[in-house]
């Protein structure tokens, strides 16, 4: 079994620990990086961090860790809520995916309320900061019957 996780990140997560730091906080995505790989490294995982501002890029990803990743963090960000291509890119990944917000998306706007990927989904973090990417490590070792 492939021991490695893909975590992918949306639009705009680049900035994060820049913009928006009252929402978003001010850890960056290379800390979060950093964070995901010791945590994985308890359970013998594999992190493999990538962020684009593009959908198709994440689709292209998305298609890649079907030949190389056990599972599938995403953060989709807006893609949230408005991209069908990556629920259907997901459905053809045989793996466990978690999708993981920083923050509780249902506190916010209405329209970050409905999101596309979490139908798809074993579970879903939102709203515990950047912190969220590690517990959803921690769950995807769980749920590989690692840890």
């Amino acid at each position: 079994m492939s021991t490695l996780i893909y975590i992918l990140n949306g639009p705009n997560l680049n900035l994060l620990g820049k913009r928006e730091t009252d929402i978003y906080g001010t850890t960056t995505l290379e800390a979060i990086a950093d964070e995901c790989s010791q945590v994985g490294a308890e359970f013998g995982l594999q992190v493999k961090m990538l962020q684009s501002n593009s959908e198709g890029q994440l689709v292209d990803w998305i298609h890649d860790a079907r030949e190389e990743a056990a599972g599938i963090i995403i953060n989709p960000a807006a893609y949230s809520h408005t991209s069908v291509a990556l629920y259907d890119a997901l459905n053809t990944f045989d793996g466990p995916v978690l999708e993981v917000h920083i923050s509780n998306i249902h506190k916010r706007e209405k329209f970050r309320h409905h999101s596309f990927v979490s139908p798809r989904a074993e579970g879903v973090m939102a709203g515990y900061g950047p912190h969220g990417y590690a517990l959803s490590m921690r769950h995807m070792a769980r749920l590989l019957k690692l840890g």
